[in-house]
């Protein structure tokens, strides 16, 4: 494989619309000394092909069992809903694809856990679309925090709306399968857990938390006809932890939008200063992230501008440039066998503190994690 581009064929692409149209496609097309785009497979040939056309990609599958079997893949990305994940996952794997897949890995835990070790079986490289982690403003706050601008970590608290899980949903044929929670695609598994997982990466491992999940509003309105839906998501999530350092944290997150424009607020307090982070919406992975800092006398937050280092040779917008960092750390790990993309191990972990925040919120008592996180290397 390291003597032609690597060759991607995506599951799950909707012309125009779909996460892997505005995401995936040009972060793959950025790359394209790197990356080609082989095909695509959907639910049918015909979605396929329409899919196809409208991309400029040249081949489209009859099915996903054609994708992963052909010798012109090399690696296969998932970008459907996570109750498919599981499946198609583990077909790619089967047929010794190397696997890009969107986050979460699985719905919930176990599966993920089946994914990774199956993965492991194969001896192909599996990874996860944590993006937020790869994002050059988090990479840069956290050579900021390693190099002590802020002194020793006293604390941190993050405040963010989550969008989705408001009072409205809009397309519920898109987006009504994220209000049931047994879909796994929720407010504490799609935002709050891409966040959680570059919050790791800056500050190091949650050792300690206690969690509150509610379901505020168990009917939501469709914003497009005024009909009522269920939800039974949180729309409300509030973790209260410790770091490996002993220093506390705070996390919560609230369904809907802001009102003022801001949707996330994370601050970082330490002996010599303070950082804060901010953006439109509580999803780190895919918006524009702001920093500032204050230090010493300063009484002031101040813009800090990520250097123009950490954003060459990518997208300026937000949403492809995260993705084709993380598939440019795939590449690497590709040719050269190292360990520079979060990969389905890594998933696992973040799986896994999921699962005791949850696991808190049920039984109401404070929960030691087994989730160590393994940060990423710098490129």
């Amino acid at each position: 494989m390291t003597d032609h581009r690597i060759r991607v064929g995506i599951v799950g692409l909707t012309a125009g619309r779909s996460w892997a149209s505005i995401a995936h496609v040009p972060a793959l097309r950025a790359q394209a000394d790197i990356f080609e785009i082989a095909g695509v497979a959907n639910s049918s040939r015909a979605s396929a092909a329409a899919a196809a056309a409208a991309s400029g990609i040249p081949r489209a599958f009859d099915s996903m069992a054609d994708l992963v079997a052909s010798p012109e893949v090399d690696v296969v990305t998932i970008t459907v809903k996570v109750p498919h994940h599981l499946e198609l996952v583990k077909a790619a794997l089967m047929a010794g694809k190397h696997v890009y897949c969107e986050w979460p890995l699985g719905n919930g835990l176990a599966e993920a856990e089946e994914l990774a070790a199956l993965a492991t079986a194969k001896g192909v490289l599996g990874v996860i679309g944590t993006q937020a982690r790869v994002a050059p403003e988090i990479e840069y706050l956290r050579k900021l925090v390693a190099d002590g601008y802020v002194g020793k970590v006293l604390s941190s608290t993050l405040t963010a709306w989550g969008g989705n899980w408001g009072a409205e949903i809009e397309k519920p044929e898109t987006y009504g399968y994220l209000l049931d929670r047994a879909n796994g695609a929720t407010m504490l598994t799609i935002p709050m857990a891409h966040t959680l997982a570059a919050v790791r990466d800056v500050l190091g491992d949650i050792t300690e938390l206690a969690a509150t999940l509610a379901t505020r509003r168990p009917i939501v309105r469709v914003a497009e006809t005024g009909a009522s839906m269920p939800m039974t998501a949180a729309d409300q999530i509030v973790v209260a932890g410790s770091l490996a350092n002993g220093a506390p944290l705070s996390v919560h997150y609230r369904g809907g939008a802001p009102r003022a424009g801001v949707g996330l607020t994370w601050e970082i307090n330490g002996t010599e200063g303070d950082l804060r982070v901010t953006a439109p919406l509580g999803h780190a992975q895919m918006v524009q992230l702001s920093l500032e800092g204050v230090r010493g006398a300063e009484q002031t937050f101040a813009p800090i501008e990520t250097p123009q280092s950490y954003r060459a040779g990518f997208p300026q917008e937000s949403v492809p440039r995260n993705v084709a960092r993380n598939y440019a750390r795939m590449a690497a790990d590709v040719k050269t066998g190292s360990h520079a993309a979060p990969t389905f191990d890594d998933a696992v972990q973040l799986h896994r503190l999921l699962a005791a925040i949850e696991e808190s919120a049920e039984s109401g008592k404070r929960v030691r994690p087994n989730a160590p996180n393994r940060p990423i290397p710098a490129l």
